[in-house]
């Protein structure tokens, strides 16, 4: 790989200690929070730092054991919840391997599951979701399991949500998944809020009374009948206009927007948050800040790897549930050194947001979904991430994505990454404000997506110093597809594989630039260039 990677680099490398900077990037400090092609990232992730150890915890002291035969989920999960119980803690796992015959929950706030390090720490994980707590179907009807792209064998989220989820997966209901979801009537509203700008970090409330600093509250922009907030996160204009939005049942499903925001201040009728609005605020969207399922927030996994026993890849969209990590319903969580092997699915966000992956590494026999993000995921950071090329050939009837955004999901960032496999995989749903920068990839991957689930691609998407080792354009080179987006800073490819049309019309109102050359655009990294502002 390490080979291929620097062919990919081509003849820009020469020339990286000098540098290009292109004229977008100029454009951009001179607009930060509204340009139209770039969104602003600069605060995507975790923004609690590290977590701090509250009480330490052994696992061993509630029954585990790292022989590597012993079924240590009981003992790991005894711990975590005494953590909880505590108001936060530490559950500490030693050197070796601890066997696991059930899914461990970290469902409390504040709490961190820690090993000694990915390559010193196995959980050895024997049975999949299906076996461990049903069938998961879908929502949308058919055979086809939700384990696909939801549940995880290390699974960071509420308590009370996990018990929602696991109770209707048993009888054979689809379980709630989101901020409010298909539980709307569990949300509230706070107070309505006027009209204000994409990237204002203040709004002007009805009622303040009930709001204070260090709230965590949902953004709710409803869509109109004419879909006119769909047509905004597109970027607007006449191709969305003449879109038809009606037939696209998947894609509506995921409307309201929610975008969950801590409060940073309130000062009189003035709200500021902890992040700029990523939309405008419009009275036809019915905007207003309201209440929404209980958040999992501080907690995390750290210093591990979880290994499931190693069975053939199922066809595509029968997963039986061999998955790593995921966060749902999380704000404010981390996972850091953590390697997933011979998994279904590797990480997930499902309604998460806020929250840091650093370090983490998907390998094994292969996957179907590495990374997905997915369900109103928002202001999410990925980054020093590692997908590995499989260890096994892919069985027949299997499919690979790669680093999946879908759902509304926005502003979530994938930055320094090596991918020996999969793609950037925009799964439908119209995810926007997305950006990845600084990776390495070899493209081989395919996307998905249901055509009841739109278009590809929102407004403001920008792949920034992208380096495809086996040139293939499909969904790296994104001008030619993604509205009021930017593609800055990758090698010369060309279309072969899976290649898509635009979902809309006309102008597209992309930017291509420093088309031919990796590297050497300036600056290097996106996120770290926008963080740094």
């Amino acid at each position: 790989m390490a080979a291929a990677a620097t062919t990919g680099i081509g003849a820009g490398a020469a020339r990286a200690a000098t540098g290009q900077v292109p004229g977008i990037w100029h454009e951009f400090t001179a607009n930060p929070y509204a340009h139209p092609q770039i969104p602003y990232v600069g605060r995507a992730g975790s923004r609690r730092g590290r977590h701090a150890a509250g009480r330490v915890l052994r696992a061993e002291s509630f029954g585990a054991v790292a022989d590597g035969t012993t079924d240590c989920a009981p003992a790991i999960n005894r711990a975590l919840a005494a953590a909880g119980r505590a108001g936060g803690g530490t559950v500490l796992l030693g050197e070796g391997t601890y066997r696991i015959d059930d899914l461990i929950h970290i469902g409390h706030d504040d709490v961190v599951l820690k090993g000694a390090g990915s390559s010193r720490t196995k959980l050895y994980a024997t049975k999949n979701l299906t076996e461990l707590i049903g069938v998961y179907g879908s929502r949308y009807g058919g055979t086809k399991s939700s384990w696909s792209w939801a549940g995880g064998l290390i699974w960071l989220c509420p308590e009370d949500r996990f018990r929602t989820l696991t109770d209707a997966i048993r009888a054979r209901d689809w379980p709630f998944e989101g901020w409010t979801g298909n539980q709307r009537d569990e949300w509230r509203t706070l107070t309505t809020v006027a009209p204000a700008r994409q990237g204002s970090w203040s709004v002007t409330v009805a009622d303040p009374g009930g709001l204070r600093k260090g709230d965590l509250v949902l953004l709710r922009l409803a869509d109109d009948a004419a879909h006119t907030l769909l047509e905004h996160m597109a970027g607007g204009g006449p191709g969305p206009e003449a879109y038809y939005w009606d037939d696209k049942t998947k894609l509506t499903s995921y409307v309201p927007y929610e975008w969950p925001v801590r409060i940073a201040s309130v000062r009189g009728d003035k709200v500021t948050f902890e992040r700029p609005l990523p939309l405008d605020v419009r009275p036809e969207w019915d905007p207003r800040l309201t209440t929404h399922v209980t958040a999992l927030t501080g907690a995390g996994v750290e210093g591990l790897t979880l290994e499931a026993v190693q069975t053939p890849q199922s066809p595509h969209l029968l997963d039986k549930g061999y998955n790593g990590v995921v966060l749902q319903c999380t704000y404010d969580c981390r996972v850091e050194d953590v390697t997933v092997w011979n998994v279904d699915n590797g990480f997930g966000l499902v309604a998460a947001s806020s929250s840091t992956l650093r370090r983490t590494r998907v390998g094994g026999r292969g996957e179907h979904h590495p990374y997905f993000c997915r369900e109103g995921s928002h202001d999410n950071l990925i980054e020093d991430f590692t997908l590995s090329a499989r260890t096994v050939p892919a069985p027949s009837g299997t499919q690979l994505h790669g680093i999946n955004v879908e759902g509304l999901s926005s502003y979530n960032v994938w930055s320094r990454g090596v991918m020996e496999m999969g793609t950037f995989d925009s799964h439908r749903g119209m995810p926007f404000a997305n950006v990845r920068t600084d990776i390495t990839i070899d493209n081989t991957g395919a996307h998905g997506g249901d055509a009841s689930a739109g278009p590809l691609f929102g407004a403001r998407f920008t792949h920034w110093n992208i380096r495809v080792t086996n040139e293939r354009a499909g969904l790296m080179k994104i001008d030619g597809l993604a509205p009021w987006s930017a593609t800055v800073g990758i090698n010369t490819v060309r279309e072969f594989g899976q290649i898509d049309v635009p979902d809309f019309t006309g102008d597209l109102h992309t930017r291509l630039e420093l088309y031919g050359t990796t590297d050497v655009v300036r600056p290097r990294n996106l996120y770290e260039a926008q963080r740094a502002l």
